[in-house]
């Protein structure tokens, strides 16, 4: 055999999935109350479970232009939207550049096959599309959340897409995806490394399990967010996506891949409005711990021990240099990434490095560090200094007792903020929750 072809074998393969709105406390193996988990609990007794890792933003695009460019989303003029709806539709400036360098890209240019199957919500054709950034493969939905039967956004557009073919296919969408991963896998080639992008919808609302499509007929795929729904539709709907989780790993060990396979699996934000974030507080949109603190979940035999538990901070955007550090592919030169490779970390678990992480929000006017174990958030102009090592729960100010530590993060913040470009006024928002919707 070759040098070269020995080189490809040794690299390893790469599949990231990712959920969607799911809550830090939601899978058994965080302390879940509802079975509802029990492949992504194997995952974690068979790989390391991150204590304190967390998304680039509390609402969906925003996490996703981390995840593909390893740097903070500010930096570019899509990732200020708040998240990316509808009316991106045919905008040339509210996506992600082909031109830019990312995950998928940079892999591809090294011999690796790239696939997404599931959600991309980084811009919509004819300017932006998976297949225009890396990957050479695609099948899922262009935009955020759709119907689980029609396949429809909240306009009642349909939103199914083979690379960059509309298609109509029935059943229930977690299902689909998790078979076109499955039969992806299966056509894999033995002799060529490859990167699987797994992202599923679930748990995104409208809330519709498996035996929902009543609920969808009553909608008439206009999807809604408030009208329906419960906590038991909402963990049967995790568990539909760990089945296909679990199928998928399945499938690896069939074919003699899961020892050289990194296996990722996290969130894009923080939960939602029947998830479980306990002991955190606050949701989806908000920059307390609820909001972006997440699951996140790494297996790879080969190079990771069992067992494995780490408080190493992490971000979405760490996973694009790691998987480059891991398949042995330098980062672009042009864009030197913010985020880290966690490659140490998955190694020895107790290796936690220090670090200091950024946020920030126009929603509410919200901005967050974290420092080692210390974090300060300001909301609407109010400032507040938490100790996560004490009060994980941030119910404890401390911005009088420690003014020292408050002036210090404050000007960190400050720091960076001159660093990444300023938000447009312009930039879209759309909130989750309206005053009507909550008591």
């Amino acid at each position: 055999m070759d040098s070269s072809r020995h080189q490809s074998q040794a690299r390893p393969n790469l599949v990231f999935i990712l959920a969607d709105d799911l809550g830090y406390a939601d899978l058994g193996c965080y302390g879940g109350r509802a079975p509802v988990s029990p492949n992504l609990d194997r995952l974690a007794a068979e790989g390391v479970r991150f204590t304190d890792a967390y998304a680039n933003s509390p609402v969906c695009s925003p996490s996703r232009f981390a995840l593909m460019t390893g740097r903070y989303q500010y930096r570019l003029r899509g990732g200020a939207e708040e998240p990316m709806t509808g009316r991106a539709r045919g905008q040339q400036h509210l996506g992600l550049p082909p031109e830019h360098p990312t995950l998928p890209s940079l892999l591809r240019e090294q011999g690796y096959r790239t696939a997404l199957i599931g959600k991309w919500h980084l811009g919509f054709p004819p300017h932006f599309g998976p297949l225009k950034s890396g990957y050479g493969e695609f099948y899922g939905p262009y935009g955020g959340g759709v119907d689980y039967f029609t396949h429809c956004d909240r306009s009642g557009t349909h939103d199914l897409y083979e690379d960059e073919r509309e298609v109509e296919r029935s059943g229930y969408l977690t299902d689909i995806i998790s078979e076109r991963a499955l039969n992806w896998l299966q056509a894999a080639p033995a002799d060529s490394p490859f990167m699987l992008s797994v992202h599923y919808t679930a748990p995104h609302w409208p809330w519709e399990t498996r035996f929902d499509e009543a609920e969808s007929a009553r909608i008439r795929g206009a999807i809604q967010h408030t009208d329906g729904g419960s906590v038991e539709t909402y963990q049967t709907m995790i568990r539909h996506m760990d089945e296909g989780i679990g199928r998928i790993l399945d499938v690896l060990a069939s074919k003699g891949l899961a020892e050289n396979t990194l296996v990722v699996f996290t969130s894009d934000n923080g939960g939602e409005r029947f998830s479980d974030t306990w002991p955190l507080s606050g949701k989806k949109m908000d920059l307390l711990e609820g909001g972006i603190r997440v699951p996140l979940i790494a297996r790879w035999p080969a190079r990771i021990p069992p067992g494995g538990v780490t408080a190493q901070v992490a971000m979405t955007m760490d996973w694009c240099p790691t998987m480059l550090d891991a398949a042995g592919i330098a980062p672009a030169a042009t864009h030197a990434p913010d985020g880290i490779s966690l490659l140490p970390c998955l190694a020895d678990p107790a290796q936690a490095s220090p670090r200091k992480v950024f946020w920030r929000m126009k929603y509410r006017a919200q901005r967050a560090v974290r420092q080692d174990n210390w974090k300060y958030l300001s909301v609407d102009g109010n400032e507040y200094l938490f100790d996560l090592s004490r009060d994980a729960r941030e119910r404890a100010n401390l911005a009088s007792r420690e003014p020292g530590m408050l002036d210090v993060l404050r000007q960190c913040y400050q720091d960076w903020a001159q660093e990444m470009p300023d938000i447009p006024a312009e930039a879209g928002f759309e909130l989750v929750y309206t005053p009507k919707d909550m008591p």
